[in-house]
């Protein structure tokens, strides 16, 4: 005679679970998430009016339009990696991956003469290959996302050396036009960079708050175990949000490209710290389950206001790693308060 068993939770139940969980506490909570992105808010505000004040030139529009360009290279990073830290990972290989996506976009159109939508798809595809390894190394190989994207930042930063041999990579001659992709205007007064940014963002918003993959990423976060034991095929998922987060890394690559109308093998490291403090700052906890877009909005303009207006008040270099760095510590100290508070 067989003992019955108690069936364990339906990946419905996981799913409403993880959704109650990141909505749980009612107005309470709903306060408590509004205040964190509001603090961020006035932060914004605070800096801007500091640097309007204490800086030459800061509020100009000149300056503001740089400050949204150098935003729309983090934003576009920190969207991405937004998806990987609510599951409770994180990416160290986007910003030297961003830089290798550069430069095979630069391969694909200056050195081999393709046409510049294949040389896109192609620095796209790019990260989104970078985040397929990622995600076989942590959920196959069982490798810990800090060590597996430390590797694959290493990597990638060695390939985008090899493979440009350690030469800039120009777009002037093959494709004139294609610095427009970020420095032309579709819309009179707003760079397409800046328009690109805020376009993943909308589709980010709607794809972790509206889609399976978004629910996904949250039950992931919150309880994995729980959500693998309901049936959920955690490694698929998991390798599908990392591909996700590196079709963002693409982009980035792409866009800084376009930007410098080259792709620069030597930039990139450092690029990931400033993403990953962007959506710290914006209220998604480093340990998993909780995130947001619109925060990790607000915290790639509070990372590219801060570095901008140092610039403007002549700070020097290496001061000014040492303020971004101050800054990455109290936001991680803070996430460190909240989940602390939440137990």
């Amino acid at each position: 005679m067989t003992t019955p068993t108690t069936p364990g939770p339906t990946t419905t139940t996981v799913i409403q679970t993880a959704v109650e969980e990141k909505g749980s506490g009612g107005f309470g909570a709903f306060l408590k998430r509004q205040a964190q992105q509001s603090l961020a808010f006035g932060t914004l505000i605070v800096l801007v009016v500091f640097f309007s004040v204490f800086g030459n030139n800061f509020f100009t529009w000149s300056n503001i339009s740089g400050i949204l360009l150098a935003t729309a290279v983090i934003g576009i990073l920190a969207l991405g990696t937004t998806f990987v830290i609510i599951t409770g990972g994180i990416d160290l290989s986007i910003g030297t991956g961003m830089t290798l996506a550069a430069v095979m976009t630069g391969v694909f159109i200056a050195n081999m003469g393709l046409p510049v939508w294949i040389g896109v798809l192609g620095g796209i595809g790019t990260g989104v290959l970078m985040g397929l390894v990622n995600g076989v190394n942590v959920t196959f190989l069982r490798l810990p996302p800090f060590i597996a994207t430390l590797a694959m930042m290493m990597i990638a930063q060695g390939l985008a050396l090899v493979i440009s041999g350690v030469r800039p990579i120009y777009f002037s001659s093959a494709a004139p036009n294609f610095k427009e992709i970020a420095l032309g205007t579709l819309i009179p007064g707003l760079p397409n960079a800046v328009l690109i940014t805020i376009v993943l963002a909308v589709i980010a918003y709607l794809v972790l708050n509206k889609t399976l993959l978004g629910r996904y990423t949250f039950a992931i976060g919150s309880n994995e175990e729980a959500t693998r034991l309901s049936g959920v095929n955690t490694r698929r998922w998991k390798i599908l949000i990392y591909m996700f987060a590196g079709a963002f890394t693409g982009v980035a690559g792409v866009v800084l490209a376009a930007r410098l109308d080259s792709a620069q093998p030597q930039l990139g490291v450092g690029y990931e710290l400033q993403a990953i403090a962007a959506v710290i700052i914006g209220g998604t906890s480093l340990l998993g389950g909780r995130g947001s877009i619109l925060g990790t909005v607000i915290g790639a303009l509070i990372m590219s206001v801060l570095i901008n207006g140092l610039r403007i008040m002549s700070i020097q270099t290496e001061w000014q790693n040492v303020v971004v760095g101050v800054v990455i510590l109290i936001a991680v100290f803070f996430d460190s308060l909240r989940n602390r508070s939440s137990t």
